[in-house]
């Protein structure tokens, strides 16, 4: 089943655990997928697409927890 919600700046941003201003920064460098709706001229994105995303993201090194 597709999750059809969209996301916001701070959905992703809770999602990656980074500041919104963060992913606001990813788009203005063009580090971020196309919007799949802007409204208003806010961007939105569905969670699929962020999370296609995020194992390309910047700064992603494959975050597991190594300590025992």
């Amino acid at each position: 089943m597709t999750d059809r919600r969209l996301w916001s700046y701070k959905e992703i941003a809770a999602h990656i655990r980074v500041q919104t201003d963060t992913v606001r920064s990813y788009r203005k460098h063009g580090l971020l997928p196309p919007p799949d709706l802007v409204e208003g001229g806010k961007p939105y994105w569905f969670p699929d697409t962020i999370r296609s995303w995020v194992t390309r993201r910047p700064g992603n090194r494959n975050r597991r927890d190594t300590r025992g």
